[in-house]
């Protein structure tokens, strides 16, 4: 049980039960430095006389004021003796921070940008990581290649030359942490080579333009219309790199043009500029087949950014760069300490070869083609001056509103439990561009228990 003992002026509240006697000594003594009894520069009694006067071996202190000094409550120096650490008193009147009550989750989530995570497919990865961990050689444990696993590189190579026309050499690709990961490398890599913009979409998600702004990098506006993002004129303020979504333009939901794809490539050509393609989800089109990518038109000028988070769940943190011979040196030159993991990568190489992932892929496809199909009609019919823009693909739907209704609606959805974003959050603050009222509905989002609940509520929402 607790004691207090009184020695050197101060009242030691030791508790020699429970947690031991050294445990107890050394709480008593952190407690009374922490609260103050014990003052910055107070010389404590030598551990022969503090364990004579508390009845413990002398074994005991040293052994706590050892601890002590480690942890940097006490100072120790040869020839005066043990004493309290000086420390940096705490602001007057500070306090501990309040705890902060999380707030409500929503009833429904349509916030556009995560697949259907209850479908992942995990019966299936747990297999893909048995046998991949099985067959794994013992070197695969170590630091390895900069790039990350041949094993996932030789599958990566396979399966974007199959699926996206992508011009992908193992050598060639680089597996970083998620598309966020792989865009920090690259304007890490392009300020250090002397580019200091980027320009991006007149739409987009704004903590890409932030994480190039904090490498160094200016962000135009490339322009837009209502066919799409238009090739920047020769600006030289537009002529280091682009990053661009072309297969399936965020938010807006467009594909970049046959011409316009042909004169950015040239205008990239023409200026060695690079351009970034995001091809965050362009496995996934409903309509007819999907529209390979830009980087096959030309590798030497297009770095080519893919990634896992839509197609199976962002929690994997494995996206992929395909780059320019000129560029992988570099690249790897910033990848330490960046690789994902490597039992997730032999998991992933696994899968894609297996044809887990293909037939994965195809059944979240047809899931979210009905799920676009039942918002079509859904609107239709409850809602007939909505108007659904975009190509029939993706995970997210824009939903044009009347002229000036975009924040009352998304307070309304909020009113119905419904967590959905306004078009306006992922413009460009310096765009060219009419605002337009709108909202980005993220169909891939819910469960499959909890869709017609979430589409009901979008309704009902809607103005």
């Amino acid at each position: 049980m607790g004691k207090s003992w009184a020695t050197f002026g101060v009242d030691l509240h030791l508790d020699r039960s429970g947690t031991g006697l050294r445990r107890g000594l050394t709480d008593a003594l952190r407690e009374a430095v922490r609260s103050g009894r014990l003052a910055p520069g107070t010389r404590l009694p030598s551990s022969r006389s503090l364990a004579a006067d508390l009845d413990v071996a002398r074994n005991t202190v040293a052994e706590v004021y050892a601890d002590l000094v480690a942890e940097g409550w006490l100072a120790a120096r040869q020839g005066s003796g043990t004493r309290v650490a000086d420390r940096t008193p705490a602001a007057p009147g500070h306090r501990p921070a309040p705890h902060r009550r999380e707030p409500a989750r929503p009833a429904y989530d349509l916030v556009p940008g995560t697949p259907e995570l209850a479908s992942f497919p995990r019966a299936q990865w747990l297999r893909a990581a048995r046998r991949a961990l099985t067959a794994a050689p013992d070197q695969a444990l170590g630091y390895g290649d900069p790039r990350g696993r041949v094993e996932l590189r030789t599958a990566l190579a396979g399966y974007l030359s199959r699926a996206r026309g992508v011009h992908a050499d193992p050598d060639r690709i680089v597996v970083c942490a998620g598309f966020l990961g792989g865009l920090g490398v690259l304007a890490e890599l392009l300020r250090r080579a002397g580019v200091r913009s980027v320009a991006v979409e007149s739409y987009g998600l704004p903590h890409h333009r932030r994480l190039l702004t904090r490498a160094g990098h200016v962000t135009p506006p490339l322009p837009f219309d209502d066919r799409g993002t238009r090739p920047p004129d020769d600006d030289p303020a537009t002529s280091g790199a682009v990053l661009l979504t072309p297969s399936h333009q965020f938010p807006m939901g467009l594909p970049l043009l046959p011409e316009r794809r042909t004169a950015l490539i040239d205008r990239a050509r023409r200026t060695g500029g690079l351009i970034l393609e995001d091809d965050y989800d362009g496995e996934f089109r409903y309509d007819r087949q999907p529209v390979g990518a830009l980087q096959g038109l030309d590798p030497d000028r297009v770095v080519y950014l893919g990634t896992a988070s839509k197609s199976l769940a962002p929690a994997l943190r494995l996206g992929w760069l395909v780059l320019p011979p000129s560029l992988v040196e570099g690249a790897m030159d910033h990848m330490a300490g960046r690789t994902p993991g490597v039992l997730d990568q032999l998991t992933l190489a696994e899968f894609l070869g297996s044809g887990d992932y293909d037939r994965h892929v195809r059944a979240a496809r047809l899931r979210y083609r009905r799920r676009r199909d039942a918002l079509v009609a859904a609107l239709a019919e409850r809602a007939p001056e909505v108007r659904v823009t975009g190509i029939a693909a993706g995970l997210h739907a824009v939903l044009r509103l009347p002229p000036g209704t975009e924040q009352q609606t998304v307070r309304a959805a909020a009113w119905q439990g419904l967590a959905v974003h306004g078009l306006s959050m992922f413009r460009h603050p310096d765009a060219a561009v009419a605002p337009l009222d709108a909202l980005v509905v993220g169909y891939g989002t819910p469960p499959d228990h909890a869709w017609a609940g979430a589409l009901d509520a979008l309704c009902r929402s809607l103005p």
